[in-house]
């Protein structure tokens, strides 16, 4: 059996492949709630016979929100559309993950196929942002408001009640999203962190809302249950976040029983220059499971089996999220399987369209 087919222990959890369906924005949502497009979207990749199934960036609060479009879990009332989905994917024999998110200075946005232009306050649809500190993302755009220690305990609060919603809707793997320039990387990135208090300067006071989120997780989100934070490897900019903080905070974070790391990029800074290509971060989730000794997953421009596949034999990483292929091909499992020569089940409807 190819490594990318042989399971995966996380907890109690044990994923039967090492694929995973990478967080992908549908921006589809009707005030926060889950509908058939989620329905289909994420449940055909279950099909398809990925082991690991994460939702989309789903928002702790309105205001958390990427674009007035995003899928949402502030209130009690998306539980339930939340819950169709999570069984669906688990009587399909994948498991449900759910990645957790507050979008900060990068709210209030418009679709991409709408443009992806800021929405300002005072316009239709858009709200007032919030961040670290009052910097906007890019020049021009409606500045945040900095948030106060009333708004930072509400963001605790607000993570901490989703994950409670998070359980009741049946995910059993959930992921603090602290990547691609949303509010907790703005924390962490002196970049877009100039604060004076105790959230802001030296390494330990930029991280400290991370942790404090994870520490509220923590408190509701079952022992026995894997968690994951998603990072940005690296700013890509000069005075910004870099490997060396990304695995300073690995290790702080394998002590906090934090149990992967999904190692991305970028995000925070609209001038970076990222050298984009085939597999152009893996190279970070290498060097953090290696140096921080804690379990990573590897993404970017991954898109075949043979690729994934040398990924995880050169111990580069432990588990391989795919985004843009699974648009591509939801039954992207199923192929590579073939691809490597492993025997996989088939969903018993598509049994007759096994390759031979």
């Amino acid at each position: 059996m190819s490594l990318l087919f042989s399971p995966l222990a996380l907890q109690s959890i044990q994923l039967k492949n090492r694929i995973v369906v990478s967080p992908m924005c549908q921006y589809s949502s009707l005030n926060g709630f889950a509908n058939d497009w989620h329905l289909v979207h994420l449940g055909s990749r279950a099909v398809g016979g990925a082991g690991l199934i994460f939702t989309e960036a789903t928002a702790v609060s309105p205001e958390g929100r990427i674009s007035p479009d995003d899928l949402g879990i502030w209130s009690d009332e998306h539980i339930a559309g939340l819950k169709r989905i999570t069984q669906f994917i688990q009587q399909n024999g994948s498991v449900a993950g759910i990645q957790l998110a507050h979008a900060g200075r990068k709210a209030s946005h418009r679709r991409p196929w709408e443009g992806g232009a800021s929405i300002a306050p005072t316009e239709e649809r858009g709200w007032q942002t919030v961040a670290p500190s009052a910097i906007p993302f890019q020049e021009g755009q409606h500045p945040p408001l900095a948030l106060t220690a009333e708004g930072i305990e509400q963001v605790l609060v607000d993570f901490e009640k989703a994950t409670q919603r998070a359980i009741e809707a049946g995910f059993q793997v959930l992921e603090i999203h602290a990547a691609h320039g949303y509010l907790l990387h703005q924390f962490m990135s002196p970049l877009s962190n100039h604060r004076t208090d105790e959230y802001g300067g030296l390494f330990g006071n930029r991280i400290r809302l991370l942790l404090e989120v994870i520490e509220r997780v923590q408190s509701v989100w079952p022992e026995d249950l894997p968690l994951f934070v998603r990072i940005s490897a690296t700013d890509w900019t000069e005075g910004g976040w870099t490997i060396d903080d990304s695995v300073a905070l690995a290790k702080i974070l394998t002590e906090k029983g934090v149990d992967v790391i999904d190692c991305s990029t970028g995000g925070n800074v609209a001038r970076a220059k990222i050298p984009v290509g085939p597999g152009y971060q893996v190279s970070f989730a290498e060097q953090i499971k290696q140096e921080a000794g804690i379990k990573t997953a590897a993404v970017g421009l991954i898109t075949s089996a043979e690729q994934a596949e040398t990924i995880l034999a050169n111990g580069q990483a432990d588990l391989i999220l795919l985004a843009r292929e699974f648009l591509r091909d939801p039954y992207f499992p199923l192929h590579a399987a073939h691809t490597l020569s492993d025997t996989i089940a088939w969903p018993v409807q598509y049994e007759r369209a096994k390759p031979r």
